[in-house]
């Protein structure tokens, strides 16, 4: 005989550590909430949570809100001690503010006293208004009382590099660090740009972000720089800016001194791949910075570096998703789509663009003038795609391929496509015919099909190598209008599809038997457009 299983005993909810307390008690009297200059809560049965680390944070019945204030959020937290937090967006006139409260609709046991109450997150309420002061938690922590608490407790909920060095920034003059300035360079991997820097100034509202290039390598203010001098690995600087023969004599010191500096530190941000960044602090208080304020930063420095790792392989990720496959496309990918088969049927007019005789220019050119000729010719064509808002999918060749997706399914969505992609084939015509011509050659000319149609937008390929690409006969249909413009002595062709939502300035050539096409297609030509 088969014994039964037991049954399975009652989990309960683990009791918070002795060194971590969750209390809540009345918050005694009328408390009023006031956001956006309206009083939003008023009640005088609020309660007061006090949570080891975090402030003390009131909540309110929700009949004691004003009505439609609340609009229920689909985000959804959880706290080991508390639950799973439902937010709300705030619904106030002329604006809502998203995900701007929680409640706890179904509290474990330390939070039962505030089930279904409302708390508003601090940074939007401009005022508690009580007619007695709100109890306090005894010997309450507050969170971000020390570097490691803010960088263990909060920033990891920064979104950006930017926002990231902002709250550092606040979170060393809060500590008492007498701040005047504060840097932060990381490489970055992008086609145009070495890496970004990030700066935060005393009584200066946010963060300032500046690319750099990469020609800015090469200039001599970086090259005599702390910032070269740091991650290239030769240590970190420290220098007090005012005395006489000062160890290091960057010429950046001249400036900071003239404009009040008095201390300078650089330090490294050492990331976990080997790759260093930089952290520059410089105060203009007559003392400097102690040894205990550089303390706090030192310690607490790796843990920082992670939060910037991260925040950076996420815009390296995005950088390089939108070089190499284009925005949208990138967007599909990190969304998701990325199993072979993936996609969707779209719509959209699609672009593609060849170099004529390219073939003989391989040949007759050396490889470094060829490939320098055929950069120039891609730019000249991307760059109207893009500026249309168009999407270029790939290099096949000499080729381009671009999609113009329509947003929407109104007819004028279509013809919107339409319009600009025909707007950005004309201007690639004019750029490629002010290109110029190769030496002892004839100059560059593009021959460019466009078409309208149904496609799938998606993966296709080898299980563990895929393309994200469009697929279909309105695909094939542009490239073989591309093919046929040399037949009819034509830098661009357009179908009847493109020409009904954009008849201007077009002339009919009649219905053209195109390579691999079932159909005849009827073609349309620029007026007074021609190679010759």
């Amino acid at each position: 005989m088969t014994d039964l299983p037991e049954p399975a005993e009652e989990i309960t909810p683990p009791t918070p550590s002795p060194t971590y307390r969750l209390t809540i008690e009345p918050a005694g009297g009328r408390v009023r909430a006031q956001i956006g200059g309206v009083i939003v809560a008023d009640s005088s049965n609020a309660q007061v949570m006090h949570e080891t680390y975090l402030p003390s944070q009131c909540y309110f019945p929700k009949a004691d809100l004003i009505d439609g204030l609340l609009a229920p959020s689909p985000l959804r937290t959880f706290c080991p001690f508390k639950g799973t937090a439902h937010h709300w967006h705030l619904q106030l006139p002329g604006r809502t503010i998203e995900n701007g409260a929680w409640s706890y609709e179904m509290p474990l046991r330390d939070a039962q006293d505030v089930g279904g109450y409302i708390a508003f997150y601090p940074e939007q309420v401009e005022e508690f208004i009580t007619d007695q002061a709100m109890p306090e938690a005894e010997n309450e922590q507050v969170a971000g009382g020390t570097l490691i608490d803010w960088l263990l407790r909060e920033a990891w909920l920064c979104e950006t590099p930017a926002q990231l060095t902002e709250q550092f920034a606040s979170q060393l003059v809060r500590i008492g660090m007498p701040l005047w300035r504060l840097n932060i360079s990381i490489w970055t991997l992008h086609p145009e740009l070495a890496g970004r820097r990030f700066t935060w100034i005393k009584d200066r509202a946010g963060v300032t972000e500046d690319d750099i290039p990469y020609g800015t390598l090469q200039s001599p203010a970086y090259l005599n720089s702390p910032v070269r001098h740091v991650s290239e690995g030769l240590g970190g600087v420290r220098q007090r800016l005012d005395i006489d023969n000062p160890e290091f004599q960057f010429p950046v010191f001249e400036e900071l001194r003239a404009s009040g500096g008095t201390d300078y530190v650089a330090m490294p941000l050492p990331y976990s791949d080997g790759q260093t960044q930089t952290l520059t602090l410089t105060s203009d208080a007559s003392q400097g910075f102690s040894t205990a304020e550089l303390g706090q930063v030192f310690e607490c420095i790796t843990a920082l570096s992670r939060h910037y790792e991260v925040l950076t392989l996420r815009r390296n990720t995005k950088d390089l998703f939108d070089a190499y496959l284009g925005r949208r496309t990138r967007q599909q990918v990190l969304g998701g789509l990325t199993h072979r088969g993936d996609g969707e049927d779209i719509r959209a007019a699609i672009l593609y663009c060849d170099m004529r005789n390219s073939t003989g220019l391989a040949e007759s050119l050396s490889r470094e003038t060829y490939l320098d000729l055929l950069n120039d010719f891609f730019e000249r064509v991307a760059e109207p795609v893009l500026e249309q808002g168009g999407e270029v999918l790939k290099f096949i060749g000499d080729a381009v391929l671009a999609i113009f997706p329509i947003e929407g399914e109104a007819e004028s969505a279509a013809e919107k496509a339409c319009r600009l992609a025909r707007a950005a084939a004309e201007e690639i015509v004019t750029r490629i015919a002010a290109a110029p011509a190769p030496a002892g050659r004839p100059p560059v000319q593009c021959a460019l099909g466009l078409h309208f149609g149904d496609v799938m937008y998606g993966n296709v390929g080898a299980p563990k190598r895929l393309d994200f690409t469009v697929i279909g006969s309105a695909a094939n249909i542009a490239a073989r209008l591309s093919e046929q413009c040399k037949a009819l002595d034509q830098p661009l062709l357009l179908s009847s599809e493109i020409a009904r939502h954009t008849p201007d300035g077009l002339h009919a050539l009649g219905k053209q038997r195109l390579r691999h096409v079932s159909k005849d297609v009827e073609v349309f030509g620029l007026g007074g457009a021609s190679f010759s």
